[in-house]
């Protein structure tokens, strides 16, 4: 239903964008009718030699096309609203049919060191991040990249799934923050670094309080001589000295002026763009907490931010009027413009420099939120994690659990329960779905941390330091052979398991690396010492002789596995977990289909 909503909305929004372009296109031409036919006009009048005339169908002309100049800006926003909406709903799409995104997809955020990140597919390329990230400014990317990095507290991710669970419902309101701060994904500009490099540039001073009274004083003095000229005596000539004077002046500090101008007049329309987003967070009746809080750290001193943001963004839009040589000089001749809105930017500086950055902050955190809230509403199927107290007293309940990176026709939900077990030992064929189920477990469980729904009916677990053992590589920039890669991943679990009582690990095939005799024999090690230390975890393995564990260690190990159907020479994959160890293997049957025949042991 959702995804019909999206395909709908695309629909609709293309219909408005080719009405709009129509309007535009009308705009124009009215544009060049006013000034066709206001010139033929104002040819006419100046030969009627009327005065009155010509200046009432100038102004005429001026207005008029001042209005339109203003609707085709108009009409131009809305387009690129559209536009922007538009891109929101066909990502939508996309990513559900084709898994691409228009979104960051974390590969920075990489690294085949992390306890598990690496393992489970958390970051880059069809990850989990492409799959839930919502995020256009840096800043929520980095916020919704550290949710999934490490597992916070449970307070912390009950707050998220409270506050996402209320945006997952404000369907309209969280389409329109995507658009509003879809601008970010094309713009290379850090603005809230960049303000903040400029609020602490202590060489941006300008003035005193002596400049400050004459600049607003002039237009009045200004005013005052062209009346004394009109109706006591004529003073124009003093009227144009000062006016030179003025512009004179300008020059004189215009190295000054430009130093404030070059510093931040790249960022007006940003600041302009950022408003618009903020004010919807100001704007909207939150009920959840954290969205409450969030949006009352936008109010400082009883004045919204987003007012903030537009009054530096026309500030800076009003001082590049200088960049017109022929306009910004008739303005500092009569008005001293340059002077009068550097002294506003730095008034505007001493009044909200202390406040305004933390709106970049609160708008990534909701773009955070928005991120877990567009995921409930994509899978409506899946459930709000129960989060439990104890990780070392409570274990883990999944009821049809699915891997959230696997289509739905493709994906088999499996149930799970750890409650009479520490260590869980997956034996199982090639294929049969050991590996998945772990980063199944793994993955589900990240996703919980950071307040998000997860891919099952029902799922309850404590939080959990995860930990993983799955993809180990050897390195030649590191000298480093897969054995040592092994053994220096193993160790940093070992240790783990040790220091953290709250670990969990999830261990695919151990030891690869060397002999099958020396695989078995420290593999056997290996677990008897995470028992030892108490740890909890899964360990997936082909070995089947380390099922003999939970006979030795009933109340901590118990068997699963993971087999294979073998119906008229055909293999037929199930991947459902079923109790105890496997007793079906499929090694010899992958090989012959791919041309080696493999002998039989005298035993068979």
């Amino acid at each position: 239903m959702v995804y019909e909503n999206y395909k709908k909305n695309i629909e609709a929004t293309k219909t408005t964008l080719q009405d709009l372009d129509k309007s535009i296109n009308v705009n124009s031409l009215a544009r060049l009718f006013v000034i066709i036919v206001g010139g033929a006009s104002l040819f006419y009048s100046f030969q009627q030699e009327s005065i009155v005339l010509v200046c009432i169908l100038a102004l005429i002309i001026v207005l008029l096309f001042a209005f339109l100049i203003q609707r085709q800006s108009r009409l131009e926003k809305v387009r690129a609203n559209k536009l922007a909406f538009l891109r929101v709903n066909e990502n939508e799409i996309t990513l559900h049919e084709q898994r691409k995104t228009i979104y960051n997809e974390g590969e920075s955020f990489e690294a085949g060191k992390h306890p598990y990140s690496g393992d489970l597919d958390v970051f880059g390329k069809y990850s989990l991040f492409t799959l839930v990230n919502r995020c256009a400014t840096t800043q929520g990317v980095n916020i919704l990249a550290s949710w999934f990095d490490k597992a916070g507290t449970k307070d912390e991710a009950l707050a998220r799934q409270e506050a996402s669970a209320e945006l997952e419902t404000k369907t309209n309101w969280s389409q329109d923050f995507q658009t509003k701060l879809l601008f970010n994904l094309s713009n290379a500009t850090d603005v809230k670094a960049f303000l903040a490099r400029y609020f602490q540039d202590a060489s941006l001073s300008f003035g005193n309080k002596l400049l400050q009274i004459y600049v607003t004083l002039v237009p009045f003095i200004f005013l005052a001589a062209v009346g004394i000229s009109i109706f006591v005596q004529p003073i124009w000539n003093y009227i144009g000295v000062l006016a030179v004077i003025h512009l004179i002046w300008t020059l004189a500090m215009a190295g000054k002026v430009s130093l404030f101008s070059s510093r931040i007049d790249k960022v007006g329309q940003l600041l302009a763009a950022y408003a618009e987003g903020i004010a919807l967070v100001e704007e909207e009746t939150f009920k959840a907490q954290k969205n409450k809080e969030l949006q009352q750290s936008l109010v400082q001193d009883d004045k919204k931010l987003s007012f903030a943001f537009r009054s530096l963004s026309g500030l800076i839009n009003n001082l590049d009027a200088r960049n017109n040589m022929l306009v910004g000089s008739l303005l500092n001749m009569f008005m001293l413009w340059d002077f009068k809105y550097v002294l506003k930017i730095v008034k505007w500086k001493s009044q909200y420099a202390d406040n305004v950055l933390v709106a970049f902050d609160v708008i990534a955190e909701f773009e955070a939120l928005n991120s877990l809230a567009v995921l409930k509403r994509n899978n409506p199927d899946w459930c709000m994690p129960t989060l439990l107290d104890s990780p070392t007293e409570d274990a883990i309940h999944a009821v049809a659990l699915n891997h959230p990176l696997i289509a739905i026709k493709h994906a088999v939900a499996n149930d799970y329960e750890s409650k009479d077990h520490r260590i869980a030992l997956i034996t199982g064929s090639n294929m049969a779905g050991k590996s998945t189920f772990l980063r199944t477990v793994g993955i589900n469980a990240v996703l919980a941390y950071a307040g998000a729904v997860t891919c099952a009916r029902s799922f309850a677990l404590p939080i959990y330091s995860l930990i993983s053992y799955m993809r180990i590589k050897d390195s030649l920039n590191e000298s480093t052979s897969t054995f040592k890669a092994e053994l220096d991943r193993m160790k940093f679990i070992l240790t783990t398991v040790a220091t953290v009582k709250n670990s969990f690990f999830l261990i695919d095939e151990m030891l690869r690396g060397t002999n099958s005799v020396d695989k078995y024999l420290g593999s056997k090690a290996i677990i008897k010492k995470l028992i030892a230390e108490e740890g909890k975890g899964m360990v997936a393995t082909h070995d089947l002789q380390l099922s003999s564990l939970a006979e030795e260690y009933p109340t901590v190990v118990r068997n699963f596995h993971f087999d294979i159907q073998v119906i008229e020479g055909e293999m037929l994959f199930d991947y459902k977990l079923k109790n105890g160890k496997c007793t079906i293997f499929n090694a010899s049957m992958l090989l012959k289909g791919i041309g080696v025949e493999v002998e039989k042991s005298d035993s068979e």
